[in-house]
């Protein structure tokens, strides 16, 4: 018996941003969840367990092309090359521009970025990674001081109040969504609020669903920064220790202009 063919490799599912631990044989044959994975626990959505269907080689591109017709590593990367330099020659090193994928490791960031603004002299270099978490960024560092998610998956199961804000798990990120239901299943004094103007199927395990108008959340928000400072449900030790300018952040939402469209913000 060829025991190659039953070893295992473990891995990490590279769609979505939950992480779930997968392992497969090396013949490529199945997928499974990694049950000792603390992200999904053997647990694996439908794009997850079909990872071995990705990564055959019918329908792949295994060499390179040029005009239509196979060609080999050597005379495809000369084309290439000689084409970029053709367009800085012509137009100058800004009308060459990189878009990387989501995918890429942050070493490969690394050297597209060397290739573009090092040798190419151009700073057009994006990927979908900022595209899709720009904002996300901006906030955390706004809010928190660092581009850190202050939060673990262990915390679902501590808290007895989980709100959902434009999230939609129950189709982004069924397996996290999993781990809500079963929270809440284990501890009845679990609350979910979602606060989402569609009603989309993450509502199915909500208390509460906030179908408020598109684009009136910064109101919904300072609205309840107002209620919290005025009953005295704000934790101050904390304030004053971890935040800056938080008196005026509650003066702010406090005035008459957030204070009158908080009333308009549901839906």
């Amino acid at each position: 018996m060829n025991t190659a063919l039953i070893e295992t490799c473990k891995t990490t599912c590279p769609y979505c941003g939950v992480g779930c631990g997968v392992q497969m044989p090396n013949d490529l044959s199945k997928v499974s969840g990694l049950e000792s994975h603390p992200s999904n626990f053997g647990k694996l959505c439908v794009k997850g367990s079909s990872l071995h269907e990705t990564i055959s080689i019918q329908g792949r591109l295994l060499n390179p092309k040029l005009h239509g017709k196979e060609t080999d590593w050597d005379s495809a990367l000369d084309a290439v090359a000689n084409k970029i330099q053709q367009v800085i020659k012509d137009h100058g090193p800004k009308a060459v521009a990189f878009y990387g994928s989501g995918q890429l490791l942050t070493e490969d960031y690394y050297v597209a970025n060397k290739l573009m603004k090092g040798f190419l002299g151009s700073a057009n270099m994006d990927t979908n990674s900022r595209l899709c978490m720009s904002s996300a960024v901006s906030a955390y560092k706004r809010a928190f001081g660092s581009d850190t998610v202050p939060i673990c998956y262990e915390d679902i199961e501590a808290t007895d109040l989980l709100i959902l804000i434009g999230s939609n798990p129950a189709w982004a990120h069924p397996i996290l969504y999993q781990r809500m239901v079963a929270a809440k299943k284990a501890n009845p004094k679990l609350k979910i609020v979602v606060i989402d103007p569609r009603k989309t199927a993450s509502c199915d395990i909500a208390d509460l669903h906030l179908a408020i108008r598109s684009g009136s959340d910064a109101y919904l928000f300072n609205g309840l920064l107002a209620y919290l400072a005025d009953n005295g449900h704000c934790d101050q030790d904390y304030i004053d220790q971890y935040t800056d300018g938080f008196d005026e952040a509650v003066k702010q939402a406090k005035s008459e202009a957030f204070v009158s469209k908080v009333s308009s913000a549901k839906g």
